[in-house]
This record gives C-alpha cells, sequence and structure tokens, in this order.
C-alpha cells in the first residue's frame, strides 16, 4: 500500500534522541525544545516560538491568551480539521461558521464582510472597541482563518476586515508551513499562528506544535501557561489555572532533526503537486484547488474534485494506493450544527461531496507517483 502521508525521517533524528537518552534530558526541560522553537519561529519570519503538545493546544493557548472569553464568538471557516472547532469550544466560546469559496476552498471573506456589516455593530466598552453580534449582544473577538492544505485566501483582505470589526486574527497555520502570501509566511500576519507537526504533516514530532507570536509579553504568557504557570524555579508555586501542555525535550529533538531537512522535503513536495498537476490536468473530470498568484503553497496534502469521488476511493484503497474523502464540515458535525452558519450556496458541502485526497508523503518516489496516477488513469478508463 502506498500510503497517504508518513514522515520521513531520513536525518538527525536517531543521532538527536539518542543524546536525550544518554543525557537524561527526556521530558519537559531540555536544549533541543528552545532549538525547535527559535528554528520554527525563524523559518516563519516571526520572533518568538513556544513549543507545545499539538497544534490543537496551541489553537486553545493562542486563544486564552488573546482574551477570548466564554461568552464569546470566534469566526472560522466551515471546512477545516476539528481541531480547530475544538479548541475554540475549549474556551467556552462559539464558532461562527463561514462557507468557503468554491476554487481556493479558503474562507469566503466577501461572505464574511457582508454578514459583519449587516449583523454586527461596533461599540466601546471600557475604553475598547469590539464587534458585536446584533441579535443576541455577544461580543465578536477573533478570526481564525485556516490556510486549508496549505494553501492561502486573500490575507490583505482578511487583515481589512479585521481592523475595520477589531477582530484578533489567529491563524491556524497547522497545515501550513513553508506556505507565503506575498512573500510573507503563514502564521505571521496576526497575533499568534499555531503550527501542527503530527504525523501526516511535512515535517513531524510524532505529536507537537509551535505558536508563534511577534509579541514578547504574550510570548511570554502562552509558556507561562503551557508549563502549569508555575512562578518558582524552586518552590511549587502556581499564579493562575495553567495546562500541562509541554513538548518533551526528546520530541522536540525530532523536530531539530525535521527542520534541518525541511527546505528539501518542500522542494519535494512541489515537485510532487507539479507531477500531479501535470499528469492527471485532462484526466475525467478532475478539478485541483485554486493557488491565488500571489500564494506559495506548501503543498501538503494533494486533493482534487471528482464527481465520482466515492467510486475512486474505493477503488484507489483496493488497489494499493491509500486515498481519504475531504473533511466532513463542520456544520454538519452533531456538535456544531446548531452553531452559526452562514453561506449562499453551501460550497462546503460540495467540496466535501466531491474531494479525494491521494498519497502525499515528503518522501514519495516518482515511481510510487507513476502508480498512483496510472491507477487513477485505469479508473476512468473504465467508466
Amino acid at each position: 500500500m502506498i500510503p497517504l502521508s508518513v514522515p520521513q525521517l531520513a536525518g538527525n533524528e536517531w543521532k538527536y534522541v539518542k543524546d536525550c537518552l544518554d543525557t537524561g534530558w527526556i521530558s519537559s526541560a531540555g536544549s533541543y525544545v528552545n532549538q525547535f522553537e527559535q528554528l520554527v519561529a525563524d523559518f516563519a519570519g516571526v520572533k518568538y516560538g513556544i513549543a507545545c503538545m499539538n497544534g490543537t493546544v496551541g489553537l486553545h493557548i493562542a486563544q486564552v491568551v488573546a482574551g477570548v472569553q466564554a461568552s464569546d464568538y470566534v469566526i472560522t471557516p466551515n471546512i477545516t480539521f476539528i481541531a480547530t472547532l475544538n479548541a475554540i469550544k475549549y474556551t467556552g466560546a462559539s464558532p461562527i461558521l463561514i462557507d468557503v469559496l468554491p476554487d481556493s476552498w479558503q474562507m469566503n471573506l466577501a461572505l464574511l464582510e457582508s454578514f459583519l456589516s449587516q449583523e454586527s455593530e461596533l461599540k466601546c466598552i471600557n475604553g475598547q472597541w469590539n464587534s458585536y453580534r446584533k441579535e443576541d449582544g455577544k461580543r465578536i473577538f477573533a478570526i481564525m482563518p485556516v490556510h486549508v492544505l496549505g494553501n492561502m485566501g486573500d490575507m490583505d483582505k482578511l487583515q481589512e476586515l479585521a481592523t475595520a470589526y477589531h477582530l484578533v486574527i489567529i491563524e491556524d497555520s497547522t497545515e501550513a508551513l513553508g506556505s507565503y502570501h506575498k512573500g510573507q509566511h503563514a502564521g505571521s500576519f496576526g497575533k499568534f499562528g499555531v503550527f501542527s507537526f503530527n504525523g501526516n504533516k511535512i515535517i513531524s514530532t510524532g505529536g507537537g506544535g509551535v505558536i508563534v507570536t511577534n509579541d514578547e509579553a504574550l510570548a511570554q504568557k502562552a509558556k507561562h501557561l503551557t508549563t502549569q504557570a508555575k512562578v518558582s524555579a524552586m518552590e511549587y508555586i502556581h499564579d493562575e489555572i495553567g495546562y500541562n501542555y509541554r513538548l518533551v525535550n526528546i520530541l522536540a529533538a525530532i523536530g531539530v532533526a525535521q527542520m534541518e531537512q525541511f527546505p528539501t522535503l518542500l522542494e519535494n513536495k512541489k515537485r510532487m503537486d507539479d507531477y500531479y498537476r501535470s499528469e492527471l490536468s485532462e484526466i475525467g473530470d478532475i478539478e485541483f484547488q485554486m493557488v491565488l498568484p500571489c500564494v506559495v503553497a506548501n503543498c501538503w496534502l494533494f486533493t482534487f474534485k471528482t464527481k465520482y469521488m466515492r467510486e475512486l476511493l474505493d477503488y484507489l484503497n483496493s488497489n494499493g494506493v491509500q486515498s481519504r474523502p475531504f473533511w466532513l464540515p463542520m456544520n454538519q458535525l452533531e456538535m456544531f450544527k446548531n452553531d452559526i452558519y452562514v453561506t449562499e450556496n453551501n460550497n462546503s458541502n460540495e467540496i466535501y461531496q466531491t474531494s479525494i485526497s491521494i498519497p502525499s508523503s515528503a518522501g514519495i518516489t516518482k515511481a510510487e507517483m507513476a502508480i498512483v496516477v496510472q491507477t487513477i488513469k485505469t479508473f476512468y478508463s473504465k467508466l
């Protein structure tokens, strides 16, 4: 079976892990944590990085530090991995789900602008301007764009809306390490960005995440909260409710080794994307995800649309090519079905019904890609 997306462990992973074992620094303290944080922050063009257990808890802490309250709304797209919505719910806040564009699959900002202009109002309370939903008076505090599959939308427009409506930007960049909009790296546009290093990402620590920010005080606060809010190196004194969200040194060691290889693996991903687009461009009814001319995507997980998605999915998995459907839209999940969903054409459902992800490992070989392509071509030839 050609796997969907697995890590490429071909650098100093064993060496650095052995160093952790030899020195006994395997837990939450150790030099590799600091190295990994800074490597990710530097790559993203951001000053500070805070390592954590995974991208989900990174999104949670970013919201807590940004000031999201239990009575607030947080805006996010309807097409995303469930971690985005779970992290919002952890704070007690409620999502406002915005449908996505039919071609790029990113948040529909025109739809969002219409919603904000018609259904929200600006108020200054205690010297602080914020947007409030007219219907219930609840604060619309933050916007969490998701760079779906490592692609990016119109970040200029998103920043414009955030400024006009006093929204805090917290980027779900968990899939977007190595992606750029007009030369600026994903995760660097807002108050916080969050990256994930799950096993299916371009580089992996097995489980892990890094929060990035340009604000030193916010970085210190995030570090404090993720380490149980402990205020003394000696005494067990804690000054607020904290979280055991630390990334351990042994996993950070893997992350350092992976970051050393990241530029090469990123190039591998782009060659994979070019190959698939070239070989599948005129096959059946296949439609690719659109990437804006000003965006350089990291090509994380190759996904395309076809009305034969279910049939193709079964065929590929039955013939040694691991493939997966796209995420079920958030508004269709039981936990979120009563949350606000802003849409006109329900593009989210159409994308879900027709999209399939195919093998995209950073270390995928050209021979493996050729097998994937030939299997897809064989399927369409039998229609």
